[in-house]
């Protein structure tokens, strides 16, 4: 029997979708469109960011 679980996704951040957007688009930028191992984890969490500060319209975009 599970206890005190909770099934609420709490937001990464309180940065809305857009300026989570800018930071990938700056990300890949600097990059020069290639990402490095340090640079794709900061990704793959800028990206978990936005899904989680996304409207579900966007996401299903």
């Amino acid at each position: 029997m599970l206890h005190g679980m909770s099934t609420t996704v709490e937001p990464l951040s309180e940065r809305s979708a857009a300026e989570v957007n800018e930071e990938i688009r700056a990300l890949w930028r600097r990059s020069g469109g290639t990402l490095n191992t340090e640079q794709r984890a900061e990704y793959q969490r800028l990206v978990m960011e936005w899904a989680a500060a996304a409207p579900q319209s966007a996401r299903a975009a």
